[in-house]
């Protein structure tokens, strides 16, 4: 029997083609989230595994979706997404191997199903997004689409009590999280036309998208890239919290993801103004080491 068999058989998953249905899922996790497939096998308990595994791929296609084309086709497939997944979970039945999976956790994990109607109500916040004016906008798009969004995973690693803390800690990792995102991928948001830096940050430092998109460097670039990068690493070190604060079955994987988190926060400082030529990546070496010290505590 193999590991991945052993895992579906911990989290009750007996039926043939649900347990097909959630193989999908691993494999395209595997394929389009390397890292996170890694640390979710290394780091969960088996029985978690296809849980974890099921959310994070239920949040990729809805990222896909959400990002994907232009505006009014990006609409028309979300409306018809959501329709599909709403209609699934009133009835418990669904057409698709992904929904299929997500109905499979929800019902091993029913807190589960809040995280995912919230996540529905305000994903179309996406939709809209064009970049933000000020910094009250950034925070305003952590709680309309980023937090929910995160919780789809999050919420399997909740503790039984002080959820509203636990909440409020993951809240300030994806703060982090979400903020060296945004810088790190500079050049792709250039090519898309919408940036996730304030506008008002980049004016502090009299950087402007025109100079930006015709490959000029501005000399304030760097100074940018850094404050940034140093404000998202404050949340990140804030966020540390929230493993002590998870499900002891969730905590290792808490720990390693803000570890990985850090250095790839050092990796964007030290890539500075080149991120105009493409994003950075942490360390291999640094990234096996955290997910190993995570291992061990576990």
């Amino acid at each position: 029997m193999t590991a991945w068999n052993r895992c579906l058989d911990a989290a009750g998953i007996r039926e043939p083609e649900l347990r097909s249905a959630y193989g999908a899922q691993r494999a395209a996790v595997r394929s389009h989230r390397r890292s996170s497939y890694i640390a979710a096998r290394v780091l969960l308990p088996p029985a978690l595994q296809p849980h974890a595994l099921a959310a994070t791929a239920f949040m990729d296609h809805g990222d896909s979706l959400l990002d994907t084309g232009p505006k009014a086709q990006r609409v028309m497939a979300w409306a018809d997404w959501e329709q599909r997944v709403r209609k699934a979970l009133e009835t418990g039945h669904g057409d698709d191997p992904l929904i299929r999976t997500l109905l499979g956790t929800v019902d091993r994990c029913p807190r589960l199903r809040g995280a995912v109607e919230e996540y529905l109500d305000t994903a179309g916040a996406e939709l809209d997004f064009a970049g933000f004016a000020g910094e009250a906008d950034y925070q305003a798009y952590l709680d309309a689409y980023s937090l929910p969004a995160f919780m789809l995973v999050g919420t399997l690693l909740a503790p039984e009590t002080g959820r509203e803390r636990y909440r409020s800690a993951c809240r300030g990792l994806i703060e982090g999280s979400q903020r060296l995102d945004f810088v790190n991928d500079l050049a792709e948001d250039l090519r898309e036309g919408r940036l996730g830096i304030p506008e008002d940050a980049l004016r502090r430092f009299s950087v402007s998208v025109a100079d930006l998109r015709s490959g000029h460097e501005p000399s304030a670039l760097g100074r940018l890239v850094t404050e940034q990068v140093r404000t998202a690493r404050a949340a990140l070190d804030s966020a540390r919290e929230v493993a002590g604060l998870a499900a002891p079955s969730g905590r290792p994987l808490f720990e390693a993801l803000v570890d990985i988190e850090l250095l790839t926060a050092d990796a964007v400082l030290a890539r500075g103004t080149r991120l105009l030529g493409g994003p950075a990546s942490p360390p291999l070496t640094g990234t096996l080491r955290a997910l190993l010290r995570a291992r061990r505590r576990a």
